[in-house]
């Protein structure tokens, strides 16, 4: 499909939606999970397009991007943001560990509990990651549907019932839709972006993101070097409440930031790093 057959399917998917969304929520129909970034964006305009009722929410982590919230502010004052009620700093002594990849506790608790009972538009897409590409347009959480939203009508007959049953059901309507896509898209509808897309950035999200690679781990801390400070305080909140955690690291914050910071293995770190921070390997 070219991008107006694209658009044109992305509208359609979410006008078919409504009906289910209102039954959710009759006062705001959708809810429309909104991050500042040029994916988020698509889908409000989409939204916007289609003529339906919806609201935007953007939940803060504490570590965003100043730039994001400021930009957010600026050209999207209807959405409403929320803020958490521990910030990450706070929750990583309680968690006893930091966020991972492996441990991403943050998204959790952070943002993915937003939206019960909700018809829930998000801006993923397949092309993103490797765990994206097998998403489908709908999916549903405690009877675990996915598939296509025609499928969804046939596999529940009456959507009334089954919604005291089922968390939040989850919409994807820019799913097969590329980067190129989307930027074309901003293009044509005339929108502005964040500047930190003009910065390097391709993707934006939470500061030192875990799911982030190295490098834009190394560009983060060269840029917000008081959340880096802040994050190294944490750790110090962290060690005093699971002492173990750092043993091998010598119990350094800053030592067990580097390693965090390096997306590297423990053991790997400690390995190429032995003799460069004298860490006692026991």
């Amino acid at each position: 499909m070219n991008l107006k057959q694209k658009i044109d399917y992305s509208v359609n998917l979410i006008k078919k939606a409504e009906r289910l969304a209102l039954q959710y929520d009759p006062s705001n129909g959708f809810y429309l999970a909104f991050s500042g970034g040029k994916d988020s964006q698509v889908i409000y305009e989409l939204a916007k397009m289609a003529g339906v009722k919806f609201q935007a929410h953007m939940n803060l982590t504490s570590v965003d991007p100043p730039q994001v919230v400021k930009f957010v502010r600026k050209h999207y004052p209807d959405v409403q943001l929320h803020r958490p009620k521990e910030s990450i700093y706070k929750l990583i002594p309680k968690k006893k560990c930091l966020p991972s990849r492996l441990i991403r506790w943050c998204c959790d608790v952070l943002k993915e509990q937003s939206g019960a009972g909700t018809v829930t538009i998000l801006g993923i897409r397949k092309a993103e990651s490797l765990r994206r590409s097998k998403r489908n347009e709908i999916e549903t959480g405690k009877n675990n549907f996915s598939g296509s939203l025609d499928q969804f009508d046939t596999h529940n007959e009456t959507q009334v019932s089954c919604i005291k049953g089922i968390d939040k059901i989850l919409l994807s309507p820019i799913l097969d839709w590329s980067e190129r896509d989307v930027w074309d898209f901003l293009k044509l509808r005339n929108l502005p972006h964040c500047e930190l897309y003009d910065l390097g950035y391709r993707r934006i999200g939470c500061i030192m993101c875990p799911m982030a690679g190295k490098k834009e781990i190394a560009r983060d801390r060269l840029m917000f070097p008081k959340v880096e400070k802040a994050y190294k305080k944490a750790i110090k909140n962290l060690l005093a409440s699971n002492p173990k955690y750092g043993s091998k690291l010598n119990n350094d914050e800053n030592l067990i930031f580097e390693w965090w910071a390096s997306r590297q293995k423990q053991n790997v770190f400690i390995a190429l790093n032995l003799q460069q921070y004298k860490i006692n390997f026991d």
